[in-house]
């Protein structure tokens, strides 16, 4: 009988040793960690879609007509201003100067002649009128025809590289036709798009504003080592996307930027008296944004925020919390409206020193 008890007692011992941590493993697993807002000075750094641009991109056309003598330069070089790059067929264009060279020569010799009998009295003062006027018109068409002559060499007007070369040697080119285009690309200009609430915090705030000086990630993901400085904004809104082309220029010393890429702007916004929540804290309901406020009874309590921007880990909210209330950071798939629940407080500079962003 002893034995039996004995045996008794051992199992009722390895019972509730065995049940104990159980017990508090469940009484651990519904308390819920809480915290609250935070008011601090911060930035984060705002992204916006670009475009790269040449400071200076034109095309290049044939002023006239005639077939493609010559191509001294090649697809991607560079090249200096008043370099030659092609020549057009200039043999009717030299023709038609010495035929102007000729007429003016000739109109010469006879107001040469004209003035010497005018000043015999042989012949009025009106014939030497004509005859200088003749000689005038002369010279009018040599100059027209040097001009046409220049025509056929095509020359660069800036140092510059070269675009593609649609046409080849021996092709026949009519006047006004795309021979190449030409970029400088020694500086780039980036463009991107603000919306209008960005755009009047960027003019109106110049104490807060985004700095000048701005970041450009390439397609590549890779930052260009070089910052910009934002130089102008346009004049209009685009009526359909409701956003305005701010302009920024960028240094290219090593030509590594070309005319019609993409990137990424990256503009510091700096925040006075952030609200910020981690953003695990929050969950989304048919696109609108969540927490859970804890009453002075322990109840839970959906309520809507508005966010302001997304930092590493963490939410500046614009409206719906104050830093006094109580939030929910641990559990918010877990409870719902009015549960009533066990919580420990943890601070939220506590919190948020453990994120990727340190509250300044």
């Amino acid at each position: 009988m002893k034995r039996i008890l004995m045996l008794a007692g051992f199992f009722a011992v390895l019972y509730q040793t065995g049940c104990t941590p159980k017990q508090e493993k469940k009484e651990e697993a519904d308390k819920f960690t809480v915290t609250s807002a935070l008011k601090i000075d911060t930035s984060f750094t705002k992204e916006y879609v670009s475009q790269i641009k040449s400071v200076r991109n034109i095309e290049l056309r044939a002023q006239e007509k005639g077939y493609l003598q010559n191509i001294y330069v090649d697809e991607g070089q560079s090249v200096k201003a008043g370099q030659l790059l092609f020549r057009i067929m200039p043999k009717v264009y030299e023709a038609e100067l010495l035929k102007a060279q000729a007429e003016a020569k000739s109109a010469e010799i006879e107001m040469q002649n004209t003035k010497t009998l005018s000043d015999k009295n042989i012949v009025s003062k009106n014939e030497l009128a004509m005859a200088k006027s003749k000689l005038d018109q002369a010279r009018a068409e040599t100059s027209l025809a040097k001009l046409h002559l220049s025509f056929t060499e095509i020359r660069a007007p800036f140092d510059g590289t070269i675009d593609r070369i649609p046409k080849k040697l021996g092709s026949l080119i009519d006047e006004g036709e795309l021979l190449t285009s030409l970029s400088d690309n020694s500086q780039m200009f980036v463009y991107f798009n603000v919306s209008e609430p960005e755009y009047l915090d960027y003019e109106t705030n110049t104490k807060d504003r985004g700095d000048r000086k701005v970041g450009l990630l390439l397609a590549n993901n890779q930052p260009l080592p070089y910052k910009g400085d934002v130089e102008t904004i346009e004049s209009e809104f685009d009526n359909e996307t409701g956003n305005i082309a701010f302009r920024a220029r960028f240094p290219n010393p090593n030509k590594l930027l070309r005319n019609g890429e993409t990137g990424k702007v990256q503009m510091t916004v700096p925040l006075k008296n952030a609200l910020v929540i981690p953003q695990k804290a929050t969950y989304e309901i048919q696109d609108k944004t969540y927490v859970f406020v804890i009453d002075s009874k322990g109840k839970v309590h959906s309520r809507a925020i508005t966010i302001r921007s997304e930092m590493p880990d963490l939410y500046v909210v614009a409206s719906g919390i104050t830093e006094n209330d109580k939030i929910l950071l641990e559990g918010v798939q877990k409870v719902k409206d009015d549960d009533q629940i066990k919580f420990e407080y943890v601070s939220p500079k506590e919190i948020i020193s453990n994120l990727r962003l340190k509250a300044e």
